[in-house]
């Protein structure tokens, strides 16, 4: 009996042949036919293995820098209430709220030289008519332009460096002050809700001259009006705060709460 020799079935890998085709984009190719089909354009596979890079590179990018602006706002101590407050949401309600949301406009844009010269801002008048809201607006600005601020209450402020007192601190009185002079801005809210101690005006005076040295921004806000304000800091720091260009931005319509 003549031995049995059974044709070799082709793998789904062997070529079969090849044919002649038109891509409408990358014009005339020669296709690979196997088992399963043919291939198709090279030009377009390749093509559409690079866009699927670029969107997974901008996937990882959005992501980092999602996570980047979280840990941001994080780092900003940034109130969990306020954390929507944009510049681009405020709604001016008279004249003086419009001049009040294009100084702070201008502050972000033109921040760059805002460092340079050192120049800060008073955001100070009534309650509830959008103080915080624009300051929390200016940080997430510099957030994104990757300047790091800080929003703290004066109160908080003043606790973080007592803390340093005690016995067992690890840190000392300079090491606190230095938390809050190295921030591109320091945002501190609550200025003379409560008029403190000689100790606490001393070092709130420490926080703003060491950033004033620095030529450090400083943002306050305050529901004092600017003489109380004057009376409170003292004349020397309101000089030192306008030094540059810094103006005080009164606030003095009704409150949105109402």
């Amino acid at each position: 009996m003549d031995d049995f020799k059974p044709t070799a079935v082709p793998s789904q890998h062997q070529k079969l042949g090849e044919v002649h085709r038109v891509c409408p984009t990358h014009g005339a190719y020669v296709a690979g036919v196997y088992r399963w089909g043919e291939m198709s354009c090279k030009s377009c596979h390749e093509a559409a293995l690079k866009a699927a890079e670029r969107a997974e590179q901008q996937a990882r990018h959005v992501l980092h820098m999602s996570q980047r602006s979280r840990h941001a706002r994080n780092a900003a101590h940034i109130p969990e209430r306020f954390a929507d407050r944009l510049l681009s949401n405020y709604i001016p309600v008279c004249p003086a709220a419009q001049y009040a949301l294009e100084v702070a406009e201008r502050f972000v844009s033109e921040f760059g030289t805002v460092q340079t010269q050192g120049r800060s801002l008073i955001f100070c008048g009534h309650v509830g008519n959008g103080k915080t809201h624009l300051a929390i607006g200016i940080a997430h600005e510099l957030i994104k332009k990757m300047r790091y601020p800080l929003f703290m209450s004066v109160l908080n402020a003043v606790r973080h460096v007592k803390e340093t007192w005690r016995k067992d601190s690890v840190r000392s009185e300079s090491q606190a002050i230095r938390d809050f002079i190295e921030p591109d801005l320091l945002i501190l809210d609550e200025v003379g809700v409560q008029f403190g101690s000689d100790t606490e005006k001393l070092i709130l005076f420490e926080i703003i001259n060491g950033r004033y040295n620095r030529k450090k921004s400083t943002l306050l806000l305050s529901n004092l009006m600017v003489q109380e304000l004057s009376s409170y800091l003292g004349e020397p720091v309101i000089d030192r705060l306008r030094e540059g260009g810094g103006i005080a931005v009164p606030f003095t319509w009704a409150s949105y709460r109402a």
